[in-house]
């Protein structure tokens, strides 16, 4: 059983169990957060879809922990010019784990 679920602008392909990087949430570490933008469910044979998300379907999730994603250079450079420069940027996460798919 699988769900793709809209979480902060993003959708993602969610199972129960699985742990996902999001961008960064304002909840705090160890709590629960719910989610009621569920776009499709996908159980068994059977595949919901919804127009554009589903009535009364939920994902719920546990917040494990706010992170930094890697850095990313940002190298701006014009010939000839004498122009360089380097920027470096790191994202804000939130990691979370999926608890339950409710339809």
């Amino acid at each position: 059983m699988y769900a793709i679920v809209e979480i902060a602008g993003q959708q993602f392909k969610v199972e129960k169990g699985k742990k996902v990087f999001v961008h960064r949430l304002q909840e705090a570490e160890g709590s629960e957060v719910k989610f009621e933008n569920v776009l499709l469910i996908e159980d068994e044979n059977n595949v919901n879809v919804g127009t554009p998300a589903l009535e009364g379907a939920s994902v719920s999730a546990k917040v494990l922990q706010h992170c930094k994603g890697d850095k990313v250079l940002v190298f701006k450079k014009k010939r000839r010019k004498g122009y360089k420069k380097l920027n470096g940027h790191r994202q804000y996460f939130t990691e979370i784990e999926i608890q339950d798919i409710n339809a």
